[in-house]
């Protein structure tokens, strides 16, 4: 019997099942789809659902049924194969990326070909440029045999020219000038940095965010009815220009005449009245409500109420510009945390976000923990973004979940510094650290420094949590060579190695007190031109002395960032007391920085240092302990410890007391928006040091100003500065121009 098209048969009982046409793939994938084994009766419905079933695998370009007596014949034509996926002509885009995102959507090598997800393939890359203001990009999608049943897919790109932005319009403004307002806009014509910013590329999502900073400064300044009614985007026929125009409708500004409370505010309505930043009398502001919700909302999480509602209402009088607020808060039902739960984190182990949580799982939600538990783990500094999600348990109307969503950023960090002056010439500092090794979130560094004067190797580790109580433990083991700066050249140095342990005790939430206990050895190696103080030392202690300092510190942190501070203050203060062994002295020094944000774009950094060093024991305090000032971390402009007094044969040998104050005002970089990565600054330094036989006085200070570039660079902070000495001495050494990665002052 010959094999015939299974249409319109007669039902049969299947004695037998073959398949033909199969080079790649497994039988039992063609028997596994079908709906029918030997020993079922066979249908036209049978048949027509193994057809549907066979080509939803995507494997087959043609499937047939045939029937050959009592046996069903399947007979498969299959796909080809994509041996390889090319681009050519690839600049904007990493062709890793590429191959990945396509591969995702059924376009990879090893994958079933399918001309219809090529296509759409094809415009998804088109679509991609698009994104990226590459409007005249081109794709060109080639598919070649090349045997065995398989292909090679190309995508033949022509990227063209980026489109610029030419021209941006705002039409129907009335109050407040296209300029004032085109400042608003993080879109722009282009400058002289748009090659970084690249503002001037036109992007939809972009825009839309334009709007709604413009829709903002409208609403902050009591226009409540502004609305924008339509935004024109025309591209040039050449595809290298693109215009914008944006239609807005102002209204009529309005003031705030009261605010009143509505709904359940758990009897507490004083304490919400308090929170309240809406002020009558003045322009409605946009901000002060949303300002005013947010502070509600998170004074009824710390009760539990993770759900509260507070709607702002607003009557509004056009007659006389007036509106009255009101804030109805429904605070909903309160809740346990049934689970704290870590995302993102592919690196850092579950355990170092979950040690820093104040919310613990099984208790009330409290808003007050939450917000310390995301602030604690964002000041890691391990992380670029820490957002906390709370969602709610199914079935269980009294319990939430909480997820710290995190994005993980490179912890290993590049110090660098350099400095240039006639004496030192080039003078480089280095350092690589990791602060998160293995994801553990210990820290493990290897510091060196290069200059002429001041050589160094440092290996430290920090194990933040030795203890599960948080009790942080530090090592330290260092190398030190020091060629204080002789105006005679220096053929002396000091030679120190040593070591040090300390323990950190949290107090608080932002207080950390330390202690520890180190040993160092100080060689003083003498030449021909040692410094008088120097050579009197080495000759009634003798040339080497053994110290066994303990150390015993305190540091509050309240800044907002570690990385790039806008407002809080930080303190520190330490103390060193050697006991022990040769040397008996004590030495301390405090720190305090203050930051102060005038906008969001403009932010004052304040930075005060004080030491003082003394000797007990009928022990002078001793001269390789002393404070030295200038250059980087004390007053820019001059060179690198070159400040305070200075030995009878011209060396600066530091002293025992020393004071600095440094002032940096950050502004956006030009054409970079609000950027906070890339920022200009100006400084004004002050300082000194002064010896032990010396007054201090505030006339012999010396000050410098300047101004710098402050950049989070891949590398870590980098600053570049250039200053001026304004108040100096004929003896002074000036270096204008430095640059530092990794330090705040």
């Amino acid at each position: 019997m010959h094999a015939t098209t299974a249409l319109a048969v007669e039902p049969f009982v299947l004695k037998d099942i073959r398949v033909e046409g199969l080079q790649r793939t497994d039988a039992g994938t063609i028997f596994g789809a079908l709906p029918f084994r030997i020993g079922d009766t066979y249908t036209d419905d049978k048949g027509s659902a193994a057809l549907r079933s066979l080509f939803a695998t995507g494997l087959f370009t043609d499937v047939r049924l045939e029937i050959d007596g009592d046996v069903i014949v399947v007979v498969v034509e299959e796909r080809s194969i994509i041996s390889s996926v090319e681009f050519v002509g690839l600049k904007e885009f990493d062709k890793d990326a590429l191959s990945k995102s396509l591969k995702d959507v059924g376009i990879g090598e090893g994958q079933p070909f399918d001309r219809a997800l090529a296509d759409r393939a094809e415009q998804e890359l088109k679509r991609q440029y698009l994104t990226r203001s590459l409007y005249g990009a081109e794709v060109v999608t080639t598919i070649t045999p090349v045997g065995r049943n398989r292909v090679n897919v190309t995508f033949t790109v022509s990227e063209g020219e980026v489109a610029k932005i030419g021209e941006i319009r705002i039409v129907g403004n009335k109050a407040f000038s296209e300029g004032t307002l085109l400042d608003q806009f993080e879109l722009s014509t282009g400058g002289w940095l748009t090659w970084y910013t690249k503002t001037d590329r036109y992007s939809r999502t972009k825009l839309n965010a334009d709007l709604e900073s413009l829709r903002a400064y409208y609403l902050n300044r009591g226009y409540l009815e502004f609305s924008v009614d339509s935004t024109q985007v025309a591209i040039s026929p050449d595809k290298q220009s693109i215009s914008i125009a944006v239609n807005i409708t102002e209204g009529q500004p309005y003031t705030v005449t009261g605010v009143t409370l509505e709904g359940d505010y758990l009897g507490r309505e004083d304490e919400f009245k308090s929170l309240v930043s809406i002020e009558p009398g003045e322009p409605y502001q946009a901000e002060a409500v949303a300002e005013t919700t947010r502070r509600f909302n998170e004074f009824y999480g710390n009760f539990g109420y993770a759900f509260a509602r507070i709607e702002p209402r607003t009557d509004i009088d056009r007659a006389t510009g007036r509106v009255a607020v009101v804030l109805v808060g429904e605070p909903s039902r309160r809740v346990y945390v049934r689970r704290v739960n870590v995302a993102g984190n592919a690196r850092t182990r579950d355990e170092v976000v979950r040690r820093e949580f104040r919310q613990l799982e099984s208790s009330w939600y409290d808003g007050r923990r939450i917000k310390l538990s995301r602030d604690r783990v964002d000041r890691l500094g391990y992380f670029s973004e820490v957002n906390i999600e709370t969602a709610e348990v199914p079935g269980a109307l009294d319990q939430v979940d909480i997820t710290a969503e995190v994005t993980e950023k490179p912890t290993g960090n590049l110090q660098l510094g350099a400095g240039f002056s006639s004496a030192d010439k080039v003078s480089l500092t280095a350092g690589i650290r990791q602060e998160n090794i293995f994801g553990s979130g210990n820290y493990l560094g290897l510091e060196f420094n290069t200059s002429k004067y001041n050589r160094s190797l440092v290996v430290s580790t920090v194990n933040p949590y030795f203890t599960i109580d948080g009790i942080s433990r530090a090592i330290d083991v260092f190398y030190r060579t020091t060629r204080p700066i002789n105006s005679q050249g220096s053929d002396y140095e000091l030679i120190t190695p040593g070591m040090a342990i300390r323990f950190g005790v949290p107090f608080s939430e932002l207080d950390t007190v330390f202690f520890g206990i180190g040993w160092e050895r100080t060689e003083i190696k003498a030449g021909a031109s040692i410094p008088n103080s120097y050579f009197l030392y080495r000759e009634q202690f003798g040339d080497t002395s053994d110290s066994l300092p303990l150390t015993l510190g305190w540091q509050r942190d309240g800044r907002d960032s570690a990385l790039v501070p806008t407002e809080g203050r930080y303190q520190r203060l330490s103390a060193e007391w050697s006991v022990a062994l040769d040397t008996r002295y004590l030495r301390t020094n405090y720190q305090i920085q203050q930051w102060i944000p005038f906008t969001k774009r403009y932010t004052l950094g304040l930075n005060a240092e004080i030491g003082y060093g003394k000797g007990f024991s009928n022990r002078p305090y001793p001269i390789f302990k002393n404070f030295y000032g200038g250059g980087l971390g004390s007053v820019r402009g001059f060179d690198q410890g070159s400040l305070g007094p200075v030995d009878v044969t011209g060396a600066y040998i530091g002293g025992n007391r020393r004071m600095n104050i440094n002032a940096e005002f950050y502004v956006p970089m030009p054409g970079s928006g609000n950027d906070r990565t890339l920022r200009l600054f100006g400084y004004v330094d002050a300082g000194n040091v002064w010896g032990e036989n010396e007054s201090i006085e505030l006339d012999t200070l010396r000050a410098a100003a300047g101004i710098g570039l402050s950049w989070i660079s891949p590398v870590g902070p980098l600053k570049l500065s250039y200053g001026q000495p304004f108040k100096k001495f004929s003896q002074d050494r000036i270096q204008k121009f430095q640059f530092q990665i990794g330090t705040a002052f």
